[in-house]
């Protein structure tokens, strides 16, 4: 097994309420299914001695039921600017079999998997302001912001922590104001899940 690192800006978006009660009580809600996305921009990252940094990746999910139910769909994306080795490497991690809880368990309760697309990302993040943008060419289209108190207005700040956390340890909780997904996969959720955190991900799992 290679040893590998990945850490920088995590984006989480899907069809739950915000708060994302399968991070909690493990069953989705207000729909009976998951179905969402995920991304990272790269900051810091190599494969086996392969850099990744600059890089981009995300993947679309869908589940009929709770996700540890299994039998799920997933398609991942590398950004189009990784080269063969940085494809390959980012391909390896992806598959579950270098190691890394996240891609482990993702491959363990998704027995349909699409082909990877190489497409160009946009990416805009800003964990502090609970606010993102991002589009991974013309499968994911996704914005977040910030929560509000409806009494006021005014913007409202959650942050959830998770020590034994496989997919981050803290993520700010957003509102994901729009979620479009075309491809094998398609659906359209507004105003529902937000997650954004800084990560590291390993071969050994999540360092941070």
């Amino acid at each position: 097994m290679f040893k590998w690192k990945m850490k920088g800006e995590y984006l989480k978006n899907c069809n739950c309420l915000a708060s994302c009660p399968c991070d909690t009580q493990g069953f989705p809600a207000p729909h009976a299914n998951c179905e969402g996305m995920a991304a990272m921009r790269i900051t810091e990252g190599n494969f086996g001695g392969i850099p990744l940094d600059g890089l981009h990746w995300a993947g679309a999910v869908w589940w009929p039921g709770a996700m540890h139910e299994g039998k799920g769909k997933v398609q991942f994306y590398i950004d189009e600017k990784a080269d063969k080795a940085q494809r390959d490497a980012l391909e390896a991690i992806m598959s579950g079999k270098n190691g890394g809880t996240l891609f482990e368990i993702i491959n363990a309760i998704c027995p349909t998997r699409y082909p990877t697309e190489y497409v160009p990302f946009t990416w805009e993040f800003n964990k502090d302001a609970r606010r993102a943008r991002m589009a991974a060419g013309n499968f994911i289209r996704t914005s977040s912001r910030p929560l509000t108190v409806p009494a006021t207005g005014d913007e409202q700040r959650v942050i959830v922590r998770l020590p034994g956390g496989f997919e981050y340890k803290e993520m700010e909780v957003a509102m994901s104001e729009t979620l479009e997904i075309s491809g094998p996969m398609n659906f359209s959720h507004k105003n529902s899940h937000s997650s954004l955190a800084w990560v590291e991900h390993t071969e050994t799992g999540l360092a941070a």
